[in-house]
């Protein structure tokens, strides 16, 4: 516990102090985020300074080999979520030079997260981990062998895109990500501890521990991004940030065959693509719109909720639905 608490200090430390030369960097690149022009609460915004998002790559991989010792599996971890970010990199670069909101088209960067994902997919399955899932709120689990592969690679894809699309208010993907991430670590850590009691000696422990702190890692990063992105925000994470930390949601939980509780703990980012998907399909089906305008957290927006208490709202939420899994978990 001791090292998870020191790993979040470190890495929010870092990030605090990184922040202000991420941002004059990029204003001295004019890396400027264009604002959609139907998003009408959004044009004071145009002009923001993006791809703050960088600092949760650097901070991470800089102070990961300070607490963990070299493991093929937590580094592939890390690494997804770098490709992941690298991918976003790419969209914001696209979006900053040619001065407009559209980066990679829809089927290129599709085409990135699933070349990324099957990677990753692959790896799950030819390593100790193959098929094996936990089943919810208990520490049994069952195989189902070679299906783990698109699995992973739909979570993969998912959570990246879901974490994406949460990112639309100042401090809104950040805050949920960081709450988030403390609330898997500490239901993983419930995990670990009842493992251990139950005469567990498998590379499942390793790699829980090595897991929890690399998930310190990002939610210390995160947090000292936030002191710069809470409404009024100095600078966005951009794609850069969201799927990093989208490819790392999905990922770790993969990587501990912990795939269903994902989308439980991350009712947030799910409920945001799925807002989206349901406004797509009705309107396609029925030339009418459900919600003002989607993903949710924008039609909250335009019924009049100012951007800090949809944020507060957003962060009550997934607290709860956390403290509920590990009231279970604890049962």
């Amino acid at each position: 516990m001791i090292k998870l608490l020191i790993a979040f200090l470190l890495s929010f430390a870092l990030s605090v102090i990184l922040m202000p030369f991420i941002i004059k960097f990029f204003k001295k690149k004019s890396a400027n985020q264009t604002i959609l022009g139907y998003v009408e609460n959004h044009k004071e915004k145009n002009g923001t300074t993006t791809m703050g998002g960088v600092v949760f790559i650097v901070t991470t991989l800089t102070i990961a080999f300070v607490f963990l010792r070299y493991d093929n599996t937590w580094f592939m971890t890390l690494m997804i979520s770098v490709f992941f970010g690298v991918l976003g990199l790419m969209d914001d670069y696209l979006k900053v030079k040619y001065k407009q909101n559209l980066g990679l088209r829809p089927y290129q960067k599709i085409i990135g997260q699933l070349g990324i994902s099957i990677i990753f997919a692959l790896f799950i399955y030819f390593s100790y981990q193959g098929g094996n899932l936990f089943i919810p709120f208990t520490e049994s689990s069952f195989d189902i062998k070679f299906w783990i592969i698109p699995l992973v690679i739909v979570v993969l894809i998912a959570s990246s895109n879901s974490v994406n699309l949460t990112d639309g208010l100042d401090g809104l993907a950040g805050k949920v990500s960081l709450i988030y991430l403390v609330m898997f670590t500490i239901i993983t850590s419930l995990v670990l501890s009842n493992l251990y009691s139950s005469g567990e000696t498998g590379q499942i422990l390793t790699n829980i521990q090595n897991i929890n702190v690399l998930s310190m890692l990002f939610a210390g990063a995160i947090l000292g991004f936030l002191m710069f992105n809470t409404s009024k925000a100095s600078i966005f994470m951009g794609d850069v940030g969201s799927l990093c930390l989208g490819g790392y949601i999905g990922a770790s939980a993969c990587v501990l065959g912990m795939e269903l509780i994902l989308p439980i703990i991350g009712f947030c980012f799910v409920f945001s693509a799925i807002s989206v998907i349901l406004q797509v399909a009705v309107f396609k089906l029925k030339k009418r719109r459900i919600f003002k305008m989607a993903p949710f957290h924008h039609h909250l927006q335009m019924s009049g909720l100012s951007e800090p208490k949809i944020v507060a709202i957003y962060s009550a939420v997934i607290i709860c639905i956390g403290v509920i899994c590990i009231i279970f978990y604890l049962l």
